[in-house]
């Protein structure tokens, strides 16, 4: 089975609590929001970045979903982890969307 990397590994953008350039950049939000703690099979919003507003990509810190969500689509980053999920378990999370964990 695939290594579920989480963006920040995958991307190796150093934005991660304890990372390289988070005197520079600042830490991302993704890899600090816990409330998509396992989305995806991810740590904290590691595997669903695209839903969290203010993600670097592309060199240079993103928008919110609405405004980043074209050049997300295509980012390989998301189509690996779709693809590692698969399509019965992968969660794109759009906006609006409430997330419910299954019991």
């Amino acid at each position: 089975m695939p290594n579920k990397l989480n963006c920040w590994e995958f991307k190796n953008c150093g934005r991660e609590p304890g990372g390289a350039k988070i005197v520079e950049l600042g830490i991302c939000p993704a890899a600090i929001d816990n409330t998509f703690d396992g989305l995806n099979r991810g740590k904290n919003a590691g595997r669903i970045c695209w839903a969290v507003a203010g993600t670097f990509c592309g060199g240079k810190v993103q928008g919110t979903f609405a405004q980043k969500q074209s050049s997300c689509i295509i980012c390989e980053f998301m189509q690996q982890v779709k693809a590692i999920e698969g399509i019965n378990e992968f969660l794109y999370l759009k906006p609006g969307q409430e997330f419910k964990a299954h019991t």
